[in-house]
């Protein structure tokens, strides 16, 4: 179970950066919350809120389980989480990306 979690976690914490870094640039940025969901952009400060979430997450339950870099399950569990995240994070966005563009 502490794998799962801390797989959970490397998601987590890769989902931050993309929500930060545009709620900080005051940029919009889709979220969970947008209409529709996932495709429709968000304010800046609500990316900054979920951003910020997800950040905290990430951090809760590395902070429960912690990860000792190196070739162990639980490091390579964050990593696969984090990977697995941000390839499904710049499919899914391009595409968004690409049909707002193409509108």
């Amino acid at each position: 179970m502490d794998n799962v979690l801390t797989f959970f976690a490397g998601a987590s914490l890769c989902n931050c950066i993309p929500h930060l870094s545009s709620g900080l640039r005051g940029a919009p940025f889709p979220t969970p919350f947008a209409k529709p969901r996932g495709v429709g952009y968000s304010p800046p400060f609500l990316n900054f809120l979920w951003g910020s979430f997800n950040l905290f997450i990430g951090i809760y339950v590395l902070s429960i389980y912690p990860v000792v870099i190196g070739p162990n399950p639980a490091c390579l569990a964050l990593v696969a989480g984090a990977l697995m995240m941000g390839a499904y994070l710049s499919l899914h966005f391009g595409k968004v990306f690409r049909n707002t563009q193409a509108k």
